[in-house]
This record gives structure tokens, C-alpha cells and sequence, in this order.
């Protein structure tokens, strides 16, 4: 079981979301270089998604990112994902 944080735009400009970016990325690479993210980014409406091995680093994730916590991200959800495509 993999865990999903799926976030919602808060419209924010790109200009305010690259003045975030050099913090979020700190935290990003904590996540991979701990082995906790499978996959990460924005998608086209500028909302964005992460993959984690475990439901613990999602939450842990949410707790540190700045895009959540500075009002980039409007809400998010964190739900459990049964990836039947790829070996746990």
C-alpha cells in the first residue's frame, strides 16, 4: 500500500510558487534522499501530487512542505493507494 497527497491550486502565480520552490525542494529531497517519495509534481491545472511508501511520510510531508504551509497548496487530501502495477 502506497500512500497520495493530492493538492489543489491556490492559484497562486508562478512567480509566488518559485519564490516558495528553493524551501520546498529542501524538503523534497529530504523525502528521496530518506527513500520516502516514489513521485512528485504539479499537473497541468497547477494543482500537484506526491507518491509515498508509506502513509507516515505523507504525513510527515504535509507537515513540513512550504507550498502547504505558506498557502500555495488550497487543501489537500492524503488517501492510501493500492498500486497494483508496481511491486511494493
Amino acid at each position: 500500500m502506497k500512500t497520495v497527497v493530492i493538492g489543489e491550486s491556490s492559484g497562486a502565480t508562478m512567480d509566488m510558487i518559485m519564490r516558495v520552490y528553493p524551501r520546498h525542494k529542501v524538503i523534497v529531497d529530504k523525502f528521496i534522499a530518506r527513500g520516502e517519495v516514489i513521485g512528485i509534481g504539479p499537473f497541468s491545472d497547477m494543482g500537484n501530487m506526491a507518491i509515498f511508501k508509506t502513509r507516515l511520510a505523507a504525513e510527515e510531508f504535509v507537515t513540513e512542505d512550504p507550498f502547504i504551509l505558506e498557502g500555495l497548496v488550497k487543501s489537500f487530501v492524503i488517501r492510501d493507494w493500492n498500486d497494483t502495477m508496481l511491486p511494493e
